[in-house]
């Protein structure tokens, strides 16, 4: 054994160690997201097309396989949502052979069980009520989440198989310890968990897990020309939805999305980078989450992860 050999067992390089740990992470998404099949009657996995779901469909796929999916795909949409994104969910499902359950926050309006305060309302803390009624419609006892801790402080107080109660609230104090990864995945009548296989990722891992496996992801993610208008600090797209407002002043910007959501509270950021490599090192450099610095809707107290996630949100 030479010196150099010596020296990379003691000190492999960094490409080693950094899919060493995407291994593990895929590991434990892979044996909870089987966990999940061989435990519930009647699971479903919430799909956007965003990033984290999309990663946690490839960890699906190497589960379960292509076309062998154990459960549906469930998208709550809330009829504001980027068409890219939309078009790219629909493509995947097809092309993994999955069932595709979309309900929307719109059918929920035409109920009567949303209504909103004013009609540029974000409806995105409204998808919560649309969701219970997927859960009641179809009997949902486990809902799969790509939610992580890295997300929000609120995200962080979540275990893995995080309980809900028969109203579909998370209540912080009720939730059960997960000790040597053993989950207590025990119901009452009209209760149900939220699942988190992607927990223990961090949006760097996200992004190098992409990189990594080459997946395909809404072009949204990547840089692009976009028109935006500066407000509270944040890049707001300009929309039809989302129209310039008296005094802004609307510049076309080269930009990209952290994460998508509802085009009215959703923001990219300034970006030059066209491959999951480029954001790879933007990513290293970042100093604020993607929630702080995309979502506008969690600059206000009112609009609390918390609060949110104790009224049935995702």
């Amino acid at each position: 054994m030479n010196a150099r050999t010596q020296h990379e067992l003691l000190d492999p390089p960094v490409h080693q160690l950094s899919n060493a740990h995407l291994d593990a992470l895929e590991e434990e998404t892979i044996f909870i997201l089987r966990e999940v099949a061989a435990t519930f009657e009647r699971p479903a996995l919430l799909f956007s097309g965003g990033k984290d779901s999309l990663v946690m469909l490839k960890c699906a796929e190497k589960a379960f396989g292509i076309g062998r999916l154990p459960y549906p795909l469930l998208m709550i949409d809330t009829g504001h949502n980027f068409p890219e994104v939309t078009d790219f969910r629909d493509q995947r499902a097809q092309e993994l052979g999955a069932e595709l359950i979309v309900r929307s926050v719109e059918d929920s309006m035409k109920r009567g069980t949303v209504r909103l305060a004013h009609p540029g309302e974000s409806r995105n803390v409204h998808q919560s009520v649309t969701l219970l009624e997927a859960i009641e419609e179809f009997r949902f006892d486990a809902l799969i989440g790509g939610a992580r801790r890295d997300e929000e402080k609120a995200r962080a107080k979540e275990r893995i198989f995080s309980h809900r109660d028969s109203f579909g609230q998370w209540q912080p104090k009720a939730q059960r310890p997960e000790l040597w990864t053993l989950f207590n995945t025990r119901l009452a009548p009209g209760e149900h968990f939220r699942v988190f296989p992607i927990s223990n990722w961090t949006e760097l891992d996200v992004w190098q897990y992409i990189e990594r496996e080459a997946i395909a992801l809404p072009s949204i993610y990547y840089t692009h020309k976009r028109e935006v208008v500066d407000r509270r600090g944040m890049l707001a797209p300009v929309t039809e939805l989302t129209p310039p407002r008296p005094g802004e002043q609307v510049v076309i910007r080269d930009v990209r999305f952290r994460t998508v959501g509802d085009i009215t509270c959703t923001c990219p950021v300034a970006s030059t980078a066209a491959t999951a490599a480029d954001i790879v090192i933007e990513t290293l450099a970042a100093e604020v989450s993607e929630r702080g610095a995309t979502r506008m809707d969690d600059q206000t107290s009112e609009a609390s992860m918390e609060k949110r996630k104790k009224d049935g949100y995702f």
